[in-house]
């Protein structure tokens, strides 16, 4: 059998491990949280500039206009 002590040592050990493992994945979350907040800005940076120019996506400039042969 185990003593005592050696359970405690092992129960401490997986402790700190887990501290590590759970402060790792906060880091984790915490930059993907702010990844996906930039991304929600720049995708709606882009819709405000699609319905800037109107549903058809043509500003009047030549080269956003559909080529005559389409």
């Amino acid at each position: 059998m185990e003593s005592l002590e050696a359970r405690v040592v092992e129960l401490e050990v997986k402790a700190a491990f887990q501290e590590d493992l759970l402060e790792t994945l906060n880091d984790i979350v915490t930059r993907q949280e702010q990844q996906l907040d930039l991304l929600q800005k720049q995708i709606k940076a882009l819709y405000q500039q699609m319905q800037s120019h109107g549903q058809g996506g043509n500003d009047g400039n030549p080269r956003h206009e559909i080529p005559p042969h389409y």
